[in-house]
């Protein structure tokens, strides 16, 4: 599955799956976030059918964002079975990524 793109409405029920999700919090405006995009979108091609990857622009979705205390984006959340075990702020790299997601880290 491709990134998906999480609303206010529908967050807790694309977290509270099974197994892994990587939640990027975004903005348009936000150069950083374009900067990662790229590194996010290949992490989740390669890590399909094992990890969910979420996005969520701030801007538009400013219930999740304050409920996790989004403050500087880009930020990336790492849920497993629909429990926060990880929070940072910043840009990512793709072998920290990768090795968040799987365990390995943090």
């Amino acid at each position: 599955m491709a990134i998906q793109h999480a609303t206010d409405q529908n967050f807790n029920q694309l977290v509270q799956g099974n197994g892994v999700t990587v939640v990027n919090f975004w903005a348009s405006w936000c150069g950083p976030c374009r900067m990662f995009a790229p590194v996010l979108e290949a992490f989740a091609k390669e890590a399909e059918g094992k990890v969910s990857v979420i996005k969520v622009n701030v801007d538009e979705n400013p219930v999740t964002s304050a409920q996790y205390g989004i403050m500087s984006i880009p930020s990336t959340l790492i849920f497993q079975d629909g429990t926060l075990k990880y929070k940072e702020t910043g840009i990512l790299p793709a072998g920290t990524l990768r090795a968040l997601a799987s365990g390995e880290a943090g």
